[in-house]
């Protein structure tokens, strides 16, 4: 059996242990086996078991205790982020208030033709684009990519990007996010947004393309964001409505939830 790490299998092992305790199968306190017998149960090198246990354990799922072995946590430590479709614009600032952010570039270009197409641009007018990490108790969780009109990128620097919601920055100059679109789907990580979100290359992510527009129609944020789906997830609440035989879901107003104490 080879020694050295397979990437693939350590992750399908971390995939089938990070799914038993989701579902419970693996409650919260429970001792896994040691590396020797997961590796003989799945056919692994040890090393290769590590990896997976190394990657479970970076996410708070489990811990990790010389001469003892190695111990389920739970999901408690390590709650993802929701998001909150039906009300998205509000939430999203408040979002911005309670994770962290990494600034990764910040400059004026070139409109590409999708994204002045998007904002209602004239071809090749300029643009304020900028790339971002957020981060929830330091672990990233999304990478963000931004572009927004000249006119507006012109209200807010560099630092203040690095520490302040980007919709908070247009509102306080002025700007009003009044309606927005958007398109959620999936796709693979590659080289650098594997390495930005602590993932292996090709690993899954939420893909969400949103495009909002000022009262007038003017468009003044895209934004293409990735998302860990282990800790970011999307929710709606929803009723339904309409007459017999034409009922359907809707959207609703969300419960409201008890205020967050933290400082």
């Amino acid at each position: 059996m080879t020694s050295a790490i397979e990437p693939h299998k350590a992750r399908r092992l971390y995939l089938l242990l990070r799914d038993q305790i989701s579902s419970g199968r693996l409650p919260s306190g429970a001792r896994l086996p040691g590396e020797p017998a997961l590796a003989a149960e799945h056919g692994l090198a040890r090393v290769t078991v590590r990896r997976a246990l190394d990657l479970l354990a970076g996410e708070g799922l489990v811990r990790r205790r010389p001469g003892s072995g190695t111990f389920v946590q739970g999901q408690d430590g390590a709650r993802p982020v929701i998001g909150d479709l039906s009300n998205l614009l509000s939430g999203l600032i408040a979002m911005g208030r309670a994770t962290g952010v990494r600034l990764l570039s910040f400059e004026y270009v070139a409109a590409p033709a999708g994204i002045a197409e998007a904002l209602l641009l004239e071809p090749g007018a300029r643009v304020q684009r900028s790339v971002r990490v957020r981060l929830i108790d330091g672990q990233p969780f999304s990478y963000l990519t931004t572009h927004v009109p000249e006119r507006v990128g012109l209200s807010y620097s560099e630092a203040d990007l690095a520490a302040t919601p980007l919709l908070s920055l247009m509102e306080r100059s002025g700007v009003t996010a009044d309606r927005a679109t958007q398109a959620i789907g999936a796709t693979l990580a590659g080289p650098e947004v594997a390495s930005a979100l602590d993932l292996e290359v090709g690993s899954a992510l939420i893909d969400l393309t949103r495009v909002v527009f000022d009262p007038s129609g003017r468009g003044v944020e895209h934004l293409h964001a990735l998302y860990r789906p282990d800790r970011y997830a999307f929710q709606m609440d929803l009723v339904r409505t309409g007459d017999a035989g034409e009922r359907r879901w809707t959207p609703a107003v969300p419960r409201p939830v008890k205020p967050d104490s933290t400082p």
